[in-house]
């Protein structure tokens, strides 16, 4: 998984993103996993890599209560801007409660989420390798409970209006998602479909819905509110800083390229879909 202090994993660029997050998630999965949440009471809900909590925020009142939350997370700085965050009530008007866990995703075992009725994650799984999915999946089926796993990427951006280095960076950003690290071979792109696989194989009911964020630089992002242009700016700097990073010949280009995409950005005439799935996995007996 990315380390804290990662730019991925910066608390401002985590805010930043919070709302157009929010916007493109898939209501429908929340609904079809409602009906597994009801039978335990409390629901117990461990959110993993939980940034500054903004899947609690999210999902706690879209579901029925009472629930317990687990916010886990590497990072110590991002847990404590979670606890801070947390709804205090579910859609009914039941309590929520929240406890903070320092851990690892990877070292996570179906013992740990024995009584776990939710486990969620939100931008991660393209983070972590094929191993540490297959082992998620593993705990999660072990121990009966259901798992939401959202806002993975897919490798599909479209920007408009278009430009002819749009196709090099784009794949050199999902070449960058894929690289090898620390020994690690991050799935990037191909993570939504290996969860898939993943849980089915292990007996799961598994559906996908696409999450794509949706920028407008004219002055809303992705949920209709003020700053489409900030987020759309930063992502843009990200995303040709990680394909620079994984072929640097792109180096000569990406200052006049950046000119041109932040001078239409500037102007309110950017518009940028990036794809994205949500995966909901149901235990057999839920299914």
């Amino acid at each position: 998984m990315s380390v804290p202090g990662s730019p991925v994993c910066a608390p401002d660029w985590l805010e930043l993103r919070e709302s157009a997050d929010a916007a493109a998630r898939a209501p429908e999965l929340v609904e079809r996993g409602r009906a597994h949440l009801e039978a335990g009471t409390p629901a117990v809900i461990r959110d993993v890599g939980c940034g500054t909590g903004s899947m609690g925020r999210w999902l706690a009142g879209r579901l029925p209560g009472p629930q317990h939350w687990i916010l886990q997370d590497r990072d110590p700085g991002l847990l404590a801007r979670a606890a801070t965050g947390m709804p205090s009530v579910a859609a009914d008007g039941a309590p929520v409660t929240a406890q903070t866990l320092e851990g690892d995703l990877a070292d996570l075992r179906a013992a740990e989420l024995a009584g776990t009725s939710l486990v969620t994650a939100s931008a991660v799984l393209d983070l972590l390798t094929r191993e540490e999915v297959d082992g998620l999946a593993a705990a999660c089926v072990e121990a009966g409970c259901a798992a939401l796993l959202t806002l993975t990427v897919i490798g599909r951006v479209e920007i408009t209006p278009a430009d002819p280095l749009d196709v090099e960076f784009a794949a050199a950003f999902d070449a960058h998602q894929r690289r090898c690290t620390g020994g690690r071979r991050l799935l990037g792109p191909d993570a939504g479909p290996a969860a898939v696989d993943a849980f089915t194989e292990r007996g799961a009911t598994v559906q996908s819905r696409p999450s794509p964020w949706r920028l407008n630089t004219g002055g809303t992002d992705g949920a209709g509110r003020a700053g489409g242009a900030e987020l759309a700016e930063e992502w843009l700097r990200g995303w040709i800083d990680a394909a620079c990073a994984q072929q640097p010949d792109l180096v000569r280009h990406a200052g006049a390229y950046l000119r041109r995409r932040s001078d239409a950005c500037a102007a309110g005439e950017l518009r940028v879909v990036v794809g994205h799935v949500d995966v909901l996995a149901l235990p057999a007996a839920a299914s």
